[in-house]
């Protein structure tokens, strides 16, 4: 895998985001997104649709840009049958491997601001009450989600790698870490990366 510092040996058209709940997936989208000129697919706002029910048209959305030659988006919904669309196209899957620190309190924040802001998110949504999301309901608590898949794509990286040989993977274990790898691809590229102002709906 190449490291942090490492740039890459070609500028990549299709990107995966891969991660924990909460590792900032979707803020570091946006950052590749613009960095190579990319189309930025937010996989969430696909599979929401109003009040949070699931849009029955999500996979044939996924198919439809999945077929485009330009995107980034994170690699979501894995049980909803998006790894095989996602994974034979894209080419660069980056993956947020982060310490449980980093994405237990990035979480809290998030959805603690989110909560107490009433933020609105994809398709108009706004998120759950406080008590809610930190209820024993295993579809509402984000933090026991979190908790069941801490270790989900280190346990999946091996099979991804396998069955397609044609990924390059990039292993990033810190947020410092990924700034350097930013920093080595845009100076690659020719470019200046700046880490974006916090938003309250990044994952």
């Amino acid at each position: 895998m190449p490291s942090a510092a490492d740039p890459l040996p070609f500028q990549p058209e299709r990107v995966l985001i891969a991660g924990v709940t909460g590792s900032g997936k979707t803020t570091l989208a946006r950052r590749v997104a613009e960095l190579w000129g990319l189309r930025h697919v937010e996989i969430d706002a696909l599979y929401h649709g109003e009040n949070w029910i699931p849009r029955p048209a999500f996979l044939d959305d996924v198919r439809a840009f999945a077929a485009e030659d330009r995107w980034v988006t994170e690699w979501q919904y894995t049980s909803k049958g998006t790894d095989e669309i996602l994974a034979p196209r894209a080419q660069l899957v980056i993956w947020l491997d982060y310490p449980y620190r980093v994405v237990r309190s990035r979480l809290l924040r998030r959805t603690l601001g989110r909560s107490i802001l009433r933020t609105r998110i994809y398709n108009d949504n706004v998120e759950k009450p406080i008590w809610r999301m930190f209820s024993g309901d295993p579809e509402e608590n984000i933090i026991a989600w979190q908790t069941r898949t801490l270790h989900k794509w280190s346990e999946r990286m091996p099979g991804v790698a396998s069955e397609h040989p044609h990924l390059v993977i990039v292993r990033l274990r810190h947020p410092r870490e990924t700034e350097r790898w930013l920093r080595a691809q845009a100076e690659a590229s020719g470019v200046s990366t700046a880490p974006p102002k916090r938003r309250s709906r990044d994952r």
